[in-house]
């Protein structure tokens, strides 16, 4: 059988699966245009919370290292993964393996170590760079 009518099959159906999904969006949006609704309350612009109308602004600044941890949390989630997937291919992988993920959590842990020492992983207060950590204090003469 020729190459090229055993692939024309597959992109016909492609093609057919292609255009069911633009048809049927078009249905939804069409039918959510006809169906909608018309007209406006004076309600439909208010903010309405669990019965209880808001106060203040909805735009909250939340403080960078939140997002700081929130990454490295799922940065470390991942590598967490990883080291599972690894762990249950451990008798296929052998010593090579183990070394091999031995070497990868060492890896883990120095950036865990460095991201600790620069203060990434503070919550509270403001955060002091590595150079105003190290510091001398100067000392103090009673005199």
């Amino acid at each position: 059988m020729n190459p090229a009518e055993q692939t024309d099959p597959q992109i016909w159906t492609l093609f057919v699966y292609g255009l069911a999904v633009v048809a049927l969006i078009g249905v939804m949006l069409g039918l959510s245009h006809v169906l909608g609704q018309r007209r406006r309350d004076n309600a439909t612009d208010e903010p309405y919370e669990s019965g209880i109308v808001s106060q203040g602004s909805a735009r909250l600044r939340i403080s960078v290292s939140y997002y700081m941890v929130a990454i490295l949390f799922i940065v470390f989630d991942l590598e967490a993964i990883y080291l599972f997937s690894w762990a249950i291919a451990f008798r296929e992988t052998g010593i090579t393996g183990f070394i091999e993920a031995a070497i990868f959590i060492l890896i883990l842990a120095v950036g865990l170590l460095y991201l600790w020492r620069l203060g990434a992983l503070d919550w509270g207060g403001k955060q002091l760079s590595l150079q105003q950590r190290e510091l001398p204090e100067e000392p103090t003469t009673n005199g």
